[in-house]
């Protein structure tokens, strides 16, 4: 076949490029082959990124034994733990679309065949796959992992996410601080992502979903045998893509984006994919509505799988239950078959090999471990949009709630008035701004739902934010990623204190208990009010181009409302 990256020769292009490639030691023979890049986040801020450099190395060794040409590039690493200590945490979410452009400047600049694509934490691999999708050049991602967590004295696991939520009970005498530096210094044991089913997990097994995968690679042990068999076929398979020509856009059907979302549903996987999954159909220029299909699907498939801090299964019992690849056979006739994958099969072909080898950590449907959805769509006239709901498999909580609101424009301030006693029972705690507009680049509200519970509100007090939550954050009735956020037009940038909020989750309602005449007087005294934004900066660039949440938070250079004074 004619590869794009073998150009005319004798062309200054080609001479230019020879010459470059002939300091690296490549051959005249190697200009020929097909070349991959290996993208990597290797980083050295967080262990979700310090093992992926010998990882490259034996990827680019994988794919030279499959007669192709190998180039490692970097990107940036966003990781949640480190990062979203500045910017009030918009450089997370807004790094997700500085990977992939930094993908697309190098793969499309440099006209390269296909990627191996190093999935590790959050952001990493939707932004792989989002610029796999845009660049349609053939692509195969490849899980790097999750970490070895530690035990307390008592014998009980600890974890990123326990250290995290108990950071939240210091201030209330919930934990000692010595006692929090015990947990601290025990939660990570080894390289790779966060243990439980957040996000990170919950993205390489939608990545799998997809077809954009080895079969039966995720989820996995960092540094396993396990891991190490799928780098050393990840050359072959991403060789035979290239000259078989198995796009992206091939891959990535309605049929892939149903089985991604039905998956999701059965893990009870972090409400974060569903953002990312829209983003990826919207950088594959498809009219698949992500947030139409968990609604659809939402009604139909219930979790056949409890990992923690869903349930008390660990993310090894479901890996040795066959992970990924057994859940989709679980999901029986509802799975769409047809859909193509990047090794050449068909989703039922992967399937029909798989084995559930236990069935009580990865349920039939006719089974689950659950009665409800985990991962909840809500609307009404506070979220006309959407918003999303994340429920435990295991909790049974109340579905309703109703309240009067406590409006807060920043995380520390709904901190502090939480500490300060100032959030009583029975309010709902609005906390806004933090859209991908407004923070610029989307903030974390999990500290705030996090302090309630330390305060011991958790059932007490309902949450609604346009901010992003952990992915492993289940706590009580919290309402997150509202669509329009607070600093577009629409009903949550004029909520006041003491407006009445109703939520019902049986109905998957939101609503603003407010006057419609007084509603659309806040409406214009609100567009009076407008002020431009920064104009320095990354963040202010990512806010000026984002789009919003129901696209995906893609950037497409749009010119967006910013936040009012």
């Amino acid at each position: 076949m004619t590869l794009r990256s073998n150009l005319p020769q004798g062309s200054p292009r080609w001479a230019t490029r020879r010459a470059q490639w002939f300091a690296l030691g490549l051959t005249d023979d190697d200009l020929t082959k097909p070349k991959i890049a290996i993208v990597n986040s290797s980083s050295g801020l967080s262990p979700c990124f310090s093992h992926l450099d010998p990882i490259a190395a034996a990827v680019k060794e994988s794919v030279a034994d499959a007669g192709g040409v190998a180039f490692e590039i970097r990107t940036v690493a966003p990781t949640d733990f480190i990062m979203a200590a500045g910017g009030s945490g918009g450089y997370v979410l807004s790094s997700r679309d500085l990977l992939s452009n930094d993908i697309e400047a190098v793969v499309e600049g440099a006209q390269l065949d296909g990627m191996v694509c190093l999935a590790s934490c959050d952001k990493t691999t939707p932004g792989q796959l989002m610029a796999a999708a845009r660049l349609d050049v053939p692509t195969l991602v490849l899980s790097c992992g999750y970490q070895s967590s530690g035990r307390l004295d008592t014998g009980e696991p600890v974890d990123i996410e326990d250290v995290f939520l108990h950071a939240g009970h210091l201030k209330f005498g919930g934990i000692t601080f010595e006692g929090l530096c015990d947990m601290s210094a025990r939660a990570i044991t080894g390289p790779g992502v966060c243990t439980g089913m957040g996000t990170a997990n919950s993205m390489h097994i939608v990545a799998e979903a997809l077809g954009m995968t080895l079969p039966g690679s995720t989820p996995v042990r960092a540094n396993s045998e396990a891991m190490w068999n799928s780098v050393r076929a990840s050359g072959r398979a991403i060789v035979e893509a290239v000259l078989a020509g198995r796009r992206p856009r091939t891959i990535l059907s309605p049929g892939a984006f149903a089985n991604a979302v039905m998956a999701v549903l059965a893990v009870s996987g972090s409400i974060n994919t569903v953002k990312h999954l829209q983003a990826i159909a919207r950088e594959a220029d498809t009219d698949v509505d992500v947030y139409a299909l968990f609604e659809e699907y939402a009604e139909v498939i219930r979790p056949l799988s409890a990992v923690r801090p869903n349930g008390e299964d660990t993310i090894e019992r479901f890996e040795d239950a066959g992970g990924a690849l057994a859940v989709l056979k679980q999901l029986g006739d509802r799975l769409a078959g047809d859909a193509v994958t990047v090794t050449g099969e068909t989703m039922a072909d992967r399937v029909a090999s798989a084995m559930v080898k236990d069935e009580e950590a990865i349920r039939p449907l006719a089974h689950p471990r659950g009665g409800h959805a985990t991962v909840v769509v809500v609307r009404g006239s506070l979220a006309p949009g959407s918003a999303i709901v994340k429920l435990s498999v295991t909790e049974v909580r109340a579905t309703t709630f109703e309240g009067q609101a406590r409006v807060f424009d920043d995380a520390p301030s709904a901190i502090a008035a939480i500490e300060g006693g100032v959030v009583r029972q029975g309010d709902v705690l609005v906390l806004r701004g933090l859209g991908p507009v407004g923070s610029p680049g989307m903030g974390m509200a999990s500290q705030t739902v996090f302090a309630l519970n330390g305060a011991g509100l958790t059932e007490h007090v309902a949450v609604l934010t346009d901010g992003q939550l952990s992915g492993l954050v289940n706590k009580g009735i919290v309402v997150g990623e509202v669509i329009p956020e607070a600093a577009l037009p629409g009903p949550l940038g004029v909520v006041a204190d003491g407006d009445r909020i109703a939520i019902d989750l049986a109905t998957r309602r939101v609503d603003l208990l407010i006057d419609e005449a007084e509603l659309t007087r806040r409406h214009e005294e609100r567009a009076r009010h407008r002020v431009p934004g920064g104009t320095s900066g990354w963040l202010p660039v990512y806010a000026r181009s984002v789009e919003p949440l129901a696209r995906g938070a893609t950037l497409r250079g749009n010119d967006l409302p910013v936040t009012p004074a």
